[in-house]
């Protein structure tokens, strides 16, 4: 070795073990890369489960660990009253003939008799979801593995669905329906006028996003009628989306959307009779466009229950079809000064589930949320008379139902809490005592999916520090039998990081309003310093989030950075603080909940380790706009601004989710204007970054030009970073929630310095 080599090697040496002890000295720090870029940090999720046999089993999706092709999946079946496992469906099963490879199981259902298997696979995506893809039966009788539709292109089927006597198999191809027999392989066209803008079986963009409307046919019990939707979006203006990036020439992407004071998709509800395959449409009252169906449900053989809604969402009507008569009756009307909720938003329940109506006593009854006497709560309503009877009693609201048995219903609530959940249970007779069941030592969120017959579920819990476990219980004691998911690799690696505290705090406005929040605080806080402050918001009525559930890596990160992460819910967003409170923003987005941020905001300035000149807030959609909206309207609180994905103008949004909240811009334009932030973008004196993918398709790329525009128009200097056909959730590409994070984070501390004072 000559001595230059020498040298370099020990220079070299010096340098590895100076990376080293940099490595070990901050291993208790996160990075964005850290977060996006390594897999250190990879949380259990807990896989979907059918309940089987009324919930005495349950059957989930597992990697194959026996089958030696890589990469495949089998359906796996466990005890609930023992835990014990068995392979229900193994991979080797699923290897179509000719093929050398295993189906691979995306998701799965059981005919009634449980003797087939449908699976769901090779999907594509189709607005927010998968729900495009191929299908296969696997019959337990023969041992057959058959393709559904094979005479269609590859990852063409929707929502293929088993007839309940077990011979047929209907599903969706390009806007019509079809249903094929599986012991002769003959397929069947029932409708044939679908060609996009005649819709049948499934649903348009807006249908799908703001009534969570995806399947939109319904077998009858006796597989002898298929009742469905069919939408006519002849009218719907078309909006064009631009892909610049992967030809030398652009394409042009259209997308059927109706924007707010536009006409809706016109729609009706047919009865296909699969016999004769003749079509008889139902004569629902008033005008095909100018009302919604959002539900439509059988109660038995011959009954049809249907939901209508009026295009102002203000009034919801309930009706009986009776197929052999072809009878319509009116059972039940509810309406609302502001608007009535069909699924309400909350974080116990998916936003995007179907909204039938829990139907009980062997049809007689079914089961409607309503907020007609100031709280949500449950109520059963005859079907025969339309009479009420409350079943949830008290002043509290109920956050969701989470299962419905013979004698009980289950349901989620938090009276005390607004930022927990917990699971109580009460009589349907509305007799008796309302149980909370969730015991005292799981505080913080917790949701439940409930077996039929309510004796077991798997019970989900986590809190501002704990990234939660997933236990499957008995009931009603609520006993662990065992322990799912437990995270334990994840909260070790979690427990070696410098970890902040966390403060769930009151404040009172200057209008007497009481805002909850919860405050992240700096790790190592001292509250003789002084912290710059980044408010995190949402406020509009589909988010709350000053919740009690885990606050994430990336606002750990901020807080060992120095940051104080403060996040409020103002009136208008879904808190369990009773309807006024939720319904107060009706016509005043942009203005009541932007008004209480700010309020809201002087009151946490006032505390003596706040740096009032270092306050920066971000937001993501409706987060996003209510960003524009503080920067805007009170420029002298907010310095800093990071608004993503944000609607500027309220007339670009869709019509469904607008009107609900605004009401029709042709009778109250001047709200509209009003709560938009591009009416204020004249005030911007603050350091402002616009984020948005140019493929969002649900809040439109237009916004953030509209908004380039008006700010150019004023001279107001700013930051914007267009992401190439990303979607509204800006994570498609090679690297982008990475580099999205990073762009946050460098903005943020670039132009709100974390040191303390």
């Amino acid at each position: 070795m000559n001595r230059t080599t020498f040298f370099l090697s020990l220079i070299f040496a010096a340098i590895s073990v100076l990376t080293n002890a940099q490595t070990i000295k901050d291993s208790s720090l996160l990075t964005i890369d850290r977060i996006f870029a390594s897999r250190e940090f990879m949380p259990q999720w807990q896989k979907p489960v059918r309940w089987v046999q009324n919930g005495e089993a349950y059957l989930t999706i597992e990697m194959s660990k026996d089958n030696p092709i890589p990469g495949s999946n089998e359906l796996v079946r466990y005890e609930s009253k023992t835990g014990e496992k068995s392979i229900f469906l193994p991979a080797e099963k699923l290897i179509p003939e000719g093929k050398m490879k295993p189906v691979y199981i995306e998701n799965f259902t059981l005919s009634d008799d449980e003797s087939k298997v449908l699976i769901f696979t090779n999907s594509s995506r189709v607005w927010r979801s998968n729900t495009k893809g191929d299908y296969y039966v696997y019959n337990f009788d023969d041992g057959k593995l058959t393709r559904l539709g094979a005479k269609f292109p590859s990852s063409s089927l929707m929502f293929a669905k088993f007839s309940a006597d077990n011979k047929f198999v209907a599903y969706v191809h390009d806007f019509n329906i079809y249903k094929e027999n599986f012991e002769t392989g003959e397929v069947k066209q029932l409708t044939f006028d679908g060609n996009g803008d005649i819709i049948n079986g499934t649903f348009d963009w807006v249908y799908e996003e703001e009534f969570g409307c995806r399947d939109g046919f319904r077998w009858s019990g006796d597989a002898k009628n298929i009742a469905f939707w069919q939408l006519d979006a002849s009218k719907i203006g078309t909006f064009y989306m631009i892909n610049n990036t992967d030809s030398v020439y652009s394409k042009v992407i259209p997308i059927q959307y109706p924007k707010v004071g536009y006409e809706p998709s016109a729609c009706k509800v047919g009865i296909i009779n699969t016999d004769s395959d003749n079509i008889k449409w139902i004569p629902v009252p008033g005008d095909k466009i100018e009302n919604y169906i959002p539900a439509i449900q059988w109660l038995d053989n011959n009954r049809l229950l249907i939901q209508q809604l009026n295009r102002k969402q203000n009034k919801l009507t309930v009706y009986i079809y009776d197929v052999p008569s072809g009878g319509l009756k009116k059972i039940y009307t509810e309406t609302e000064k502001t608007w009535v909720d069909l699924s309400y938003p909350d974080i116990s329940a998916s936003h995007w589930g179907d909204n039938d109506l829990p139907v009980i006593d062997d049809g007689k009854t079914f089961l409607r949320l309503t907020e007609n006497d100031g709280w949500r709560h449950l109520y059963k309503i005859d079907i025969e008379t339309g009479d009420k009877k409350l079943v949830t009693p008290g002043e509290y609201d109920v956050a969701s139902v989470t299962r419905v048995t013979n004698k009980k219903l289950y349901f989620i609530a938090s009276p005390h809490n607004t930022a927990q959940r917990y699971l109580y249970s009460v009589g349907l007779n509305g007799k008796g005592d309302t149980v909370k069941i969730t015991p005292d030592k799981y505080p913080g969120i917790n949701l439940y999916n409930i077996s039929p017959d309510g004796k077991y579920a798997l019970h989900s819990y986590s809190n501002v520090m704990d990234p939660g476990e997933v236990d499957f219980i008995s009931l009603p004691k609520h006993k662990t039998l065992i322990t799912l998911i437990d995270n334990k690799d994840y909260k070790e690696k979690l427990s070696k990081l410098k970890l902040p505290e966390v403060e769930f705090f009151k404040v009172v406005t200057v209008d007497g309003i009481t805002i909850d929040g919860r405050m992240i605080k700096p790790v190592g806080f001292d509250r003789n310093k002084k912290y710059p402050v980044l408010f995190h918001v949402y406020g509009e009525p589909w988010s709350q989030v000053a919740t009690d559930n885990f606050i994430g890596l990336w606002n750990i990160m901020l807080a060992q950075k120095g940051y104080i992460i403060i996040d409020m819910d103002n009136r208008g967003t879904p808190c369990l603080k009773g309807s006024e409170w939720r319904k107060s923003i009706y016509r005043q987005i942009g203005r009541l909940n932007s008004h209480d941020q700010a309020m809201a905001a002087l009151e946490v300035l006032k505390w003596p380790f706040i740096d009032k000149d270092r306050v920066a807030v971000w937001g993501w959609s409706g987060g996003g706009s209510m960003t524009l909206n503080l920067m805007f309207r009170y420029p002298d609180i907010y310095k800093t601004g990071m608004a993503v994905a944000a609607v500027a103008n309220q007339l670009t949004y869709d019509n469904i989710y607008q009107e609900r909240y605004m009401g029709l811009p042709q009778e109250n334009m001047e709200d509209f204007v009003e709560g938009s932030p591009l009416t204020y973008a004249k005030n911007l004196k603050g350091n402002l970054l616009v984020v948005h993918g140019t493929g969002d398709d649900n809040v439109h790329y237009q916004n953030t030009e509209m908004l380039i525009n008006e700010l150019i128009r004023h001279n107001k200097q700013f930051s914007v970073m267009p992401y190439p056909n990303r979607s509204h959730g800006i994570y498609e590409g090679a690297n982008t929630r990475r580099h999205l994070y990073t762009l946050l984070t460098n903005y943020l501390l670039e132009h709100c310095p974390p040191n303390s004072k």
